[in-house]
This record gives C-alpha cells, structure tokens and sequence, in this order.
C-alpha cells in the first residue's frame, strides 16, 4: 500500500555540502603544505562524507513523485514538490501523475452478431497509487496498452454494431454515446486497478464495418432508407388522398362514383409517389372513352 512521507529540505543539505567541500579542499591543501598527513587525510574524509550526502539531493517537479526503496524495502513515496534530500542508499524511481493519451490502434474485432468491424478508441489515464505502478506490474505502461485492448474487444463483442440486426438491442456501438463510453470507462477502471491506474476519459475514435463487408452493408443500410422513405411517402400520399375526396365530397365540387374515385386515387398515387413529375395528359373526351 502507497506510503506518502515528507522528506528533509535539500538547500539546507546542499548549503551544508557545499561548505563541506570547501573545507575539505582548504585541508588538504594547508595539508599538503605543511606536509600534515593528519590534516589531508580529514580533508579527504570531509570530501568523501560532502560527496556522500550531495548525492541525496532530488528535485521533484509539480505532478512527479519519487518511490524510495532501502534495499529492496519498500520506504515510501515523496510527492513534496522542490528541493528534497533522501538517504542517499535510497534506490528512487520517478512517476508521473499527469494525465497521460492512448490513442489505440485499430482493431479489427467481431460484434455482437459476428459481424467483422473495425474500432479504435482515445483514452486518457493517469497514476494514482504509486506503489502498485511500481510493485504489483512489471510494466504499468505496458500494461495500460495491453488491458486497453482487451477491453475494447470485449465491449465490441457484447454490443451490435446497430440496431439493423438487433432491433431490440438497448446499447449499441454506432448510437450508445455516452452510454458505450461508461461501459469502456468501466470496465477499464476494474482492468486498471490492480496497476494504480484510473481512466479519466475514454472514447470510440474510430467505427466502421472492416472492408470485406463495407459495401454489403452500405447497400443495406441504404436499402433500410430507402423503404422507409418509401413508407413515409405512402403515408402521407394516402393521407392527401382521403382529404382531397372529403373536401371534393363535402363541398360537392364533383360527383363521383366508385369507377371515378379509383381512377382519382390511382392518378393521384401515382403524381404524389412518382419519383419525377408527373407529365398531364389531357381527355377531350369523356372518362370512359
């Protein structure tokens, strides 16, 4: 478990190095003029010792912390910001806490209804337990890239890709939105945990049905569309219809009998559903001639 401790200021340690040098070299060389073995050798010690405890300083910038280990014990994390100083047999490991982009590669995976697709997503992580990062993973990194991936084609392999296969389907890839986004940040989280990771954000970046199978269903998505244009049209054809013979009917214009009302929805099914203008025809003579 992340142990957070606050370490000694390092200027008061580097002040104290730095004077430490300085007399080391006034010793040893008052030492060697007065060929004083005494004094060189408190010089050289003094050195050594300055050297010795110069080498605990750490700076450690905003968002960064340092994870200190005393021979393979687990002392605790640094987050305090500046000038620090550390037991210099500390072995230290620097972390991020920035928030950190994945911008997964396409994937080519099978959704719901075992059809091939293509997905790739954007996703924004950071540290947040140093320890586990460090300690419980090989490869925190590493191990974000890997679980990303198996997470993104498990939440392709449990939702359609649209509702055209699956008309009853309450999330799907192409249309979920917001909802597809919870589910991968979700199940990201549950993967990530044991790593000290959580996922700020995470996003279908790219969609589409993998090339062996594009064409088919751009035709049948335009098929779909085509009949429901289709359906709408008829629709309000037959609607225009029944008011045109109400109103003809109510305000007795014309009358008409079955004969002539069929040959007046025909015509005027076949103006209001035509797909180009209709052309007029003009009958000198009588309907039935």
């Amino acid at each position: 478990m992340e142990k957070v401790f606050k370490p000694m200021s390092g200027f008061v340690i580097l002040i104290l190095g730095l004077i430490g040098l300085g007399l080391a070299g006034y010793f040893i060389v008052n030492g060697g003029i007065t060929q004083t073995t005494f004094i060189v050798v408190l010089g050289v010690i003094l050195a050594v010792l300055s050297v010795f405890f110069l080498k605990g300083l750490r700076v450690i910038n905003p968002n960064y912390a340092c994870v200190c280990v005393f021979f393979g014990k687990y002392v605790g994390t640094i987050k305090t910001n500046g000038l620090v100083w550390v037991n210099p047999l500390y072995q230290t490991t620097r972390m991020s806490f920035r928030s950190q982009n994945l911008n997964g590669q396409q994937l080519k995976v099978n959704d719901k209804m075992g059809n091939p697709i293509e997905i790739a997503t954007v996703i924004v992580w950071q540290v947040r337990d140093t320890y586990k990062s460090t300690f419980d993973v090989a490869n925190y990194t590493q191990y974000v890239q890997i679980q990303s991936e198996a997470a993104v084609r498990h939440l392709a392999s449990t939702c359609p890709y649209d509702n055209m296969e699956d008309e009853h389907a309450d999330i799907t890839l192409r249309d979920g939105g917001e909802k597809v986004s919870a589910l991968l940040e979700q199940e990201l989280n549950e993967r990530l945990a044991a790593a000290g990771i959580i996922i700020q954000e995470a996003r279908i970046s790219h969609l589409a049905y993998a090339p062996e199978i594009a064409g088919a269903m751009l035709q049948r998505q335009q098929a779909t569309a085509i009949v429901a244009a289709r359906t709408k049209i008829v629709e309000g054809a037959v609607g225009m219809v029944e008011l045109a013979l109400e109103q003809l009917s109510k305000k007795q214009i014309v009358e008409l009998d079955e004969e002539k009302k069929a040959a007046m929805v025909s015509n005027l099914m076949v103006v209001l559903c035509g797909e180009k203008a209709a052309t007029p025809i003009l009958n000198t003579g009588t309907l039935y001639q």
